[in-house]
């Protein structure tokens, strides 16, 4: 492992798994760490963590870990001391590591009052690197799936003449892809079942539509929330949200919700 790169000190290789997105309001639900030392020496540290918020369903879908699977573990408190002194001393690396991993494990440490900072700490993200090595663009896709250097890239008309060449390349080199706009839609766009709307803004439990971000009213019934909190509504109908967030607030403070759905 590592045969190519050489190490001064060790290199702690971090992978999380979430409650969600967003590490201002979501948790670490597992941490694992794969720490390798400059004479080739391996420790690793895993945990199952509490993460004292509900785990969505999306979410389970994505990691497979669900309510009941950390319900007995530890809280992230417990051990946040020992992975501080854990990653001590450690350059830091991993898969999309700067980005997502490291701000949720900074995030989790700052709510513990365990001082962790990545100043003076090297990061390596093996993600990045593939981006720079093998970008993802239509150019280079239009290059790859169609043999030819792209002439009309950045207008309009060009790119979505590319985009369907494109899609066309790709079906030839895959035979594995569905052959059907049903099947390939499948595989790029799926809109989990409790969701209420695309973005999962709001979200359906037994039957109630239940607010599924920030902070403040996050797990909270949008019914409740008309009662108690109608101005919350109110921004955001008129803030960076979609049509369909805005007409679902819209109706509720007018007293309308959607039909009762159980998933």
């Amino acid at each position: 492992m590592l045969r190519n790169l050489k190490l001064e000190r060790p290199l702690a290789f971090i992978d999380v798994e979430t409650t969600g997105l967003k590490p201002s309001s979501d948790r670490i639900i597992e941490l694992s760490i794969l720490k390798i030392h400059p004479d080739g020496n391996r420790e690793y540290k895993s945990h199952r963590i509490n993460p004292e918020i509900p785990i969505p369903a999306d979410a389970t879908t994505i990691h497979g870990i669900t309510n009941a699977d950390v319900v007995y573990e530890p809280k992230f408190q417990h051990y946040a001391k020992s992975i501080r002194d854990f990653l001590d001393g450690c350059d830091i690396a991993g898969f999309n590591v700067i980005k997502f991993d490291l701000p949720f494990l900074e995030a989790e440490f700052k709510r513990g009052g365990v001082e962790f900072s990545r100043k003076n700490r090297q990061l390596v993200d093996s993600q990045v690197l593939y981006h720079l090595l093998e970008p993802r663009n239509l150019k280079t896709a239009y290059s790859k799936y169609c043999g030819r250097e792209m002439e009309t890239n950045h207008t309009a008309e060009g790119d979505a003449t590319a985009a369907a060449e494109i899609l066309d390349g790709q079906l030839e080199v895959h035979p594995e892809l569905p052959r059907s706009v049903t099947g390939l839609c499948a595989m790029c766009y799926t809109v989990p079942e409790n969701y209420v709307d695309p973005d999962g803004k709001f979200i359906w439990s037994d039957g109630e539509v239940i607010c599924n971000f920030g902070k403040k009213h996050n797990g909270r019934r949008l019914k409740d929330i008309v009662v108690e909190a109608p101005d919350y509504l109110q921004w955001i109908a008129t803030s960076d949200f979609t049509p369909e967030v805005k007409e679902l607030v819209i109706r509720a403070l007018h007293g309308e919700f959607p039909h009762p759905k159980t998933v």
